[in-house]
Formats: structure tokens, sequence, C-alpha cells
């Protein structure tokens, strides 16, 4: 049983090493998950799974592998399986997932034991799948239990997602879909794959304890209490930041004030600057990109010395006289091309990278991106936890 698991998760892609696997099995015979499979799934997520972006396939895995192991033992009268479910396991789902608020509508019902009994009524009453109505168990009906229907207080079973955001427990739900490696990123995410980029350094005043300084000067200074403080530790990483605005990037604002939070979280050497399309002789700190706002490009390459790293943001969709024309700016006139000012800032900073929320399966439709694509030398990634993630690796080198 457990062998074929561990394949399958590594045909997945969840490239647990053989060690993990005798250890898991080193843990079962020990007994840490006795006969409880919630206790038995968190062991072996724990003990296989190194990456949290792995914790969707692991679930998936997990539940078709197991789906028709875990069921109850056959018994009962002509051979019928009784169809149980564990008290236990109610009454860790009450206390994990439903408000107080969806605690008292259960009582419409009669409480919670009411609406599981009466859900062990109908699944030894009912005989195959129905759809639609008030009392079986299915679908599309306002039944208390089933799937893609409405009941203020019922149980889905069988449903992806909530539809009415009411049921007691979304049974067959998966938690870590959002973390998988090309799904689109919430600022949480982006902040560990952000972290990838880390350099620490102690700068500043004298803020925090030294432990093993004030230890060993108190051994020094015959048990008499000596406190040594030291600079807190930051991450010493210096990002330039370049964010396209406008047009064609509406779409994609509010995955980029995530990435924008992020960064400054996790960055404290960060400055960021805006452009239209393509950067030219100006940058500007406002988003509304008012001359008085502006800065000159050449004061930028001046003043940020090459120990920076350039990441761009933006679709670089944009018409291709944009790039490739002087005058041929949206908003403005440019006596020099997109082109060369673009090469300007990769030439002042060796590591760059460019980040494209557009999803990666329409870059080659657009000619722009191949364009700037070449000239980022293909250091061109998709704002997803895979492409941050690879991004940061490239930027690391």
């Amino acid at each position: 049983m457990f062998l074929g698991f561990f394949l399958a998760l590594r045909a997945a892609g969840v490239k647990a090493s053989l060690r993990e696997f005798l250890t898991l099995q080193e843990a079962m015979q020990q007994g840490l998950a006795g006969f409880d499979t919630e206790h038995f799934y968190y062991l072996a997520r724990a003990i296989l799974v190194k990456d949290e972006r792995l914790l969707d396939k692991f679930d998936v895995v997990f539940a078709e592998h197991f789906k028709g192991i875990l069921q109850p033992a056959p018994a009962g009268v002509d051979g019928v399986a009784p169809r149980e479910l564990p008290r236990e396991w109610l009454e860790k789902l009450a206390e994990k997932l439903l408000t107080e608020e969806e605690k008292a509508q259960i009582e419409a019902l009669g409480g919670l034991d009411k609406l599981m009994e009466t859900l062990r009524q109908r699944l030894e009453e009912q005989k195959g799948r129905h759809q639609g109505g008030n009392k079986w168990i299915g679908t599309a009906g306002t039944s208390p239990f089933g799937a893609h229907g409405f009941n203020p207080e019922g149980v889905s079973i069988g449903q992806e997602k909530g539809r009415n955001r009411k049921a007691v427990k979304v049974w067959s739900q998966r938690s870590f879909k959002n973390l998988a490696g090309d799904a689109e990123l919430g600022t949480r995410n982006m902040k560990v794959a952000l972290r990838r980029l880390r350099r620490f350094a102690r700068e500043g005043a004298p803020e925090e304890l030294d432990l093993a300084g004030t230890i060993g000067s108190t051994a020094r200074n015959a048990g008499y209490l000596d406190l040594k403080m030291v600079p807190e530790r930051h991450n010493a990483v210096k990002i330039l930041l370049l964010l396209d605005i406008g047009g064609s990037m509406d779409e994609h604002i509010h995955l980029c004030e995530q990435l924008f939070t992020a960064a400054r979280t996790e960055f404290k050497h960060l400055k960021h600057l805006y452009f239209h399309n393509c950067p030219y002789d100006s940058l500007y700190h406002d988003a509304r990109m008012r001359r008085g706002d502006s800065m000159p490009t050449n004061d930028v390459l001046h003043k940020y010395d090459h120990t920076w790293k350039l990441i761009f943001v933006g679709d670089a969709s944009m018409s291709p006289y944009e790039l490739s024309a002087p005058g041929g700016a949206a908003t403005f006139y440019n006596a020099e091309t997109g082109q060369v000012w673009l090469q300007r800032l990769l030439d002042a900073y060796p590591k760059a990278v460019w980040i494209n929320p557009t999803r990666e399966q329409y870059w080659q439709h657009t000619h722009t991106i191949g364009t700037i694509r070449k000239m980022m030398d293909e250091r061109m990634y998709g704002l997803t936890l895979g492409g941050l993630d690879a991004a940061m690796r490239q930027l690391m080198q």
C-alpha cells in the first residue's frame, strides 16, 4: 500500500527520497499515526513533502490513492457496508472550521448531532445518485446534504468549492491549490519567493542583544553581567524596482500591488520608480507620472551603482514603434528609442530580470514581448510562484 503511494507521489512530481519513505515506515512502526487517517495524512505530509508548492499535488495523490482503502471494511446485513462518520472527525471539524455564527445557524436543524444523524440516515436509505429535490443527498437541490445546491445549514459532499458558503464542511476541499508553482500569487506567497534573494548584514545602531557575546563577556568578567549589543540584522540586497503603469497594465494592478507590498516587506534597500510601456529618458516617483515627479534616467544610472539588482515589472506589450523608433512613445516625444534606454539600464545593472504578469502561454502572440525577452537574454519570468522563484535564483547567481 505505502510503496504504491510513494511511487505515485514520485510520478506526480513530489520528489520524496527513499530515505524519507523509510522514515515514514519507521514512524508507522512506532505508532506515531496510530489508526487515525488524519494523523497519517499529516505524518506523511510532514515527512515526504519538502516544498509547500507541492502540498496540493500531495493532497491530490493522497485522495486518489487512498479513496478506496480508507472506507470502512464491508460488513453488515446482506453484505451492505455500513457508512459511519466517526464522531471525533465531526467534533474536530466543528472546532476548526465553524464560526460562532455558523454554529448558531446549525441549531436551525436541531444542532450538529441532529444534522449528522440525519446525514447517516440518508446515507443508509439512499440507493443511488440523486439530483435536485430537498431530501436526498445529491446535486442541485435544497437538501442539507450534497453539492451545487442551496441550504443554509448544510454539509457539502463531492463539491470542489463552496457556492453559497454555508456548508458545515466542504469535504473535498484542497487547501493548498494557490501554492502550486504555476499559480498566480498572493502577498504571502510572494514574500516566500522573494526570501530566496537574501544576503544578511548588520547595519546601524546596536539595538539587538548579542547573546553569545554577552555570555562570553560575562564569563570573562568573573560572572558579572556584561551586556553586549549588536545592530539588527537586515537583508542587505539592494533592489531597483521599475514598474510599468497604465494602459494594458491596468488589469494587473491588484497583482502588482501585492508584489510591491511583499517587496517593501522583504527588502530594506528598495527604490521603486514608474514608467509607461518602456523606460525612456525619465522615470517617475509617482504612478501619476507628472513631469514634476520625474527623475532623469541618467541620474538613476549614476545614483544607484552596479551593486543594485534591477527588476522590471510589466507586460512588455506595446506598439513596436515604442521600442524601435524615435518619437514612438505613447505620451511624449522620445529622441532616442526605447531599446536604447533599455539597453543602457541592462548595461548598468548586470543582475536584471523582467517579471511579466501576462500568462506565459500568451507571450508568443505579442511581438514586443519577444523583442524584450531577447534583449533580456531570456531572463523574463511570469508572475507566478515558480516564475518569481526562478527570477530570484537568477538574481542570486
